[in-house]
């Protein structure tokens, strides 16, 4: 029998209003709530902060702003699956969000940065994503400098997967037009 207690986004909420996180034990930790429980993220080590700055800027130049926002390192709400976690990249629809945090139809594109979480976000993240519907998900695979494109979600499953490397293009679903090079992201200078 599992005793660990789950919580639900309202409580999740109010121990946010109520300033749980900003002292005692959890101080200073990068929270997500998934699937109701409390997780403890990685650390932020330098490439994965070099490859969150390229990606917002990218971003930035490329997405239309009469379309989309960009946000970065910001809670998205996974109702369904009891979840509020704090993706690198997330292109959302046009609005304002202030009373709520952007949900699966609101999100575009989700990009995780991946150094040290890999197995992590290929998996439980990926079944998460895949079972809110989230339409276009993207790996950042920095040790194998690819960009994994993982699409068509089904059963919690997504049921498309395709690897882009060095020397390829990477284009979002919900705006082809724009262009990410891969050798580009990884460009070291």
């Amino acid at each position: 029998m599992s005793t660990t207690a789950r919580l639900a986004l309202g409580d999740y909420d109010r121990l946010i209003a109520e300033g749980y996180f900003e002292s005692g034990p959890m101080l200073r930790e990068r929270i997500e709530l998934i699937r109701g429980e409390l997780h403890v993220m990685s650390p932020i080590g330098p490439s994965h902060d070099e490859l969150v700055s390229t990606l917002d800027e990218w971003s930035h130049d490329q997405a239309p702003r009469d379309r989309f926002r960009i946000r970065v390192q910001g809670a998205i709400n996974l109702p369904r699956q009891t979840s509020v976690p704090e993706p690198d990249i997330v292109w959302v629809s046009r609005r304002r969000y202030w009373k709520i945090r952007p949900g699966p139809p609101d999100i575009l594109l989700l990009i995780e940065v991946s150094d040290t979480s890999l197995a992590y976000d290929r998996g439980e993240k990926a079944e998460l994503y895949a079972e809110a519907g989230i339409a276009d998900y993207w790996i950042v695979n920095v040790p194998g400098r690819t960009v994994e494109v993982l699409r068509e979600p089904k059963d919690g499953q997504y049921t498309s997967r395709q690897v882009f490397g060095c020397g390829m293009e990477v284009r979002p679903l919900a705006c082809p037009e724009t262009v990410l090079n891969v050798a580009e992201l990884f460009r070291e200078e």
